[in-house]
């Protein structure tokens, strides 16, 4: 990243603001303890893997290539909660190891490429909610799901497990505290 100094004054104003939150007493306890940082970032793995895995489950139930004999509505109304659950667990894990390093994360290609895909992965999941799943709960087991509802899905699908990818990039794209 080029140097505050080169910035414009929105830049500069967001780093300042990443400096601050770099000094708080939970941002240096998480960068300077042995077990913080990688206890997070465990909870941080295992809840994507339900993030995923859950909406993978409802995304491949859309496609017809999982969990048939289920309507789409059944799935979702038991799966979804599990969602949302790993999604606040996620949110929140991956937030204690953003504090720990915020202007360097701010900096990464792939920490910012992964927050872009995770918006694009919302976009989407907003559309299907309020246009095309709209009337989902209507749809009977053995009706075919139209095919904006498997766009959703596939492009879903394609967005999370980008995610994952870009994600496990920033490991390997981080400079050590």
């Amino acid at each position: 990243m080029r140097e505050v100094s080169e910035q414009g004054p929105a830049v500069q104003s967001v780093i300042a603001v990443l400096k601050w939150l770099e000094s708080t007493q939970a941002a240096e306890f998480i960068r300077e303890s042995e077990w913080a940082f990688p206890t997070i970032e465990s909870v941080h793995v295992i809840a994507l893997a339900l993030l995923v895995g859950t909406i993978a489950i409802v995304d491949l139930r859309l496609l017809g290539l999982a969990s048939t004999s289920r309507s789409y509505a059944d799935l979702s109304r038991e799966v979804l909660p599990w969602t949302w659950g790993s999604f606040v667990l996620a949110v929140i894990s991956g937030s204690l190891m953003f504090i720990s390093q915020p202007v360097s994360y701010f900096g990464n290609f792939a920490f910012r490429s992964k927050i872009l895909l995770l918006c694009l992965a919302g976009i989407n999941m907003l559309v299907f909610q309020f246009l095309t799943g709209r009337g989902a709960s209507g749809w009977r087991r053995e009706d075919a799901v139209p095919l904006a509802g498997k766009v959703a899905a596939s492009l879903s699908l394609v967005l999370w497990i980008t995610v994952v990818f870009v994600g496990r990039w920033i490991g390997f794209t981080m400079t050590p505290a």
